[in-house]
């Protein structure tokens, strides 16, 4: 009897799951909205070293005066993270107000004493997505992925990179870090601030909207650039339109390659109408079940004249899409169902030719240091890697 309720429960949680996504997905949709954001004009500093970021973002943290605002996917508890948190410390009992917003999954492991000792500190820290019920599973898996900080109003930050060793060449395995960061000054810093205070209001209940002091400077610049931010809905749109209006190539950048069913056909129609397209992965994968849930989709890319580089000096988690010399997309989402349909993300698209031209070099020099990946690789047969697709094919919407 105990193991046919423990069966039957089972079977009832199995048929809850897809419930519980397709609702809470919906009420998300419902209650999260952007306002479209305007063209701005402005400055962009490009960053592809670890090293090189943290220095420049750790310094102009400490000559902040009014205050910090800062939004990270995953920080970490080790040295590098230590030092950041170290200077918001700093920072704060200076006078500074310093908010702290990270995606409660995604940096979990922050400490309970970190936690407390930020607070006493006078640091305003805040947990964002929690999961929360009714609708717990989708909660669960809708992640803040975002990475943006804003400081005095006067600049902002946004990109892959995350807090902690890995990302300044800690760890063994995936070291060099391989990623993409933008520097941001003009309007578009107070579009990052508006993005913020609504994550901030979601996680801390806390509504600084429209208070006077988040009014960002109206600095200028040379680079036309547009932020568009997305929770679960509006990527897949803005990508569809890219390539659709998409001539003579594409280049992606991707540490996760796994798009959806329009994306993917949009690609094939791209090679078809004979835009050229080439995709950048990683040589080697960072979580199980990634590389393979890309396979079937890079098998047929290629078939139909797609070429794939997989990146081996270190690992590749920059994300990017570059389309003839008209926009290069640089953010936070990745090219996979995760970024499209569940997570909060931003995305940066630049429009003016030496961003343009900035990113195609840079692009060039990671293809590069790349290995073309050939088609015979993924026919032959492999009953391991076999498995392991059709395990990913289950779960690519979370992977």
């Amino acid at each position: 009897m105990i193991f046919i309720l423990v069966i039957a429960g089972l079977a009832l949680l199995l048929a809850w799951l897809p419930v519980d996504l397709h609702f809470g997905r919906a009420k998300r949709l419902r209650e999260t909205g952007y306002s479209p954001l305007l063209r701005r004009k402005g400055t962009i500093r490009f960053f592809t070293r670890g090293s090189e970021l943290f220095k420049d973002y750790f310094t102009e943290l400490r000559h902040a005066d009014r205050y910090i605002h800062v939004l990270f996917y995953i920080v970490k508890e080790d040295a590098r993270s230590q030092e950041f948190f170290n200077l918001l410390r700093e920072k704060a009992r200076s006078g500074v107000e310093v908010r702290l917003l990270v995606d409660w999954i995604g940096s979990m492991a922050i400490k309970k004493e970190t936690i407390a000792s930020l607070k006493e500190e006078g640091i305003h820290f805040a947990f964002s997505h929690k999961p929360m019920f009714p609708y717990f599973f989708y909660t669960l898996q809708a992640r803040n992925h975002r990475k943006i900080t804003i400081i005095d109003g006067r600049i902002g930050y946004l990109g892959g990179y995350n807090v902690g060793n890995e990302y300044i060449g800690g760890h063994p395995k995936l070291s060099p870090w391989r990623d993409y960061h933008l520097k941001l000054s003009g309007g578009s810093v107070q579009d990052l601030q508006d993005v913020f205070l609504m994550d901030w209001k979601e996680a801390a209940g806390e509504d600084l909207r429209n208070h006077p002091i988040y009014v960002c400077e109206e600095a200028t610049g040379p680079a036309e650039h547009l932020l568009v931010p997305t929770s679960g809905y509006l990527l897949e749109e803005t990508c569809l339109g890219l390539l659709k209006a998409a001539k003579d190539r594409i280049i992606i950048g991707s540490p996760y390659f796994i798009p959806s069913k329009k994306l993917f056909a949009e690609l094939l129609a791209c090679l078809e109408r004979g835009v050229s397209l080439a995709i950048i992965v990683p040589g080697i994968a960072d979580h199980p079940f990634v590389q393979e849930g890309s396979y079937r989709y890079l098998r047929r890319l290629i078939k139909n004249g797609a070429r794939v580089y997989q990146y081996f000096n270190g690992f590749y988690h920059a994300k990017t899409l570059l389309i003839d010399d008209t926009v290069c997309d640089i953010g936070t989402a990745n090219f996979d169902k995760r970024s499209l349909f569940l997570n909060s993300e931003i995305n940066c698209y630049m429009f003016g030719p030496a961003q343009i031209n900035e990113a195609e070099s840079i692009l060039e020099a990671d293809i590069k240091a790349s290995r073309e990946l050939e088609l015979s690789v993924l026919e032959k047969p492999d009953f391991g890697r076999t498995v392991m697709e059709l395990i990913a094919r289950a779960l690519s919407l979370f992977l």
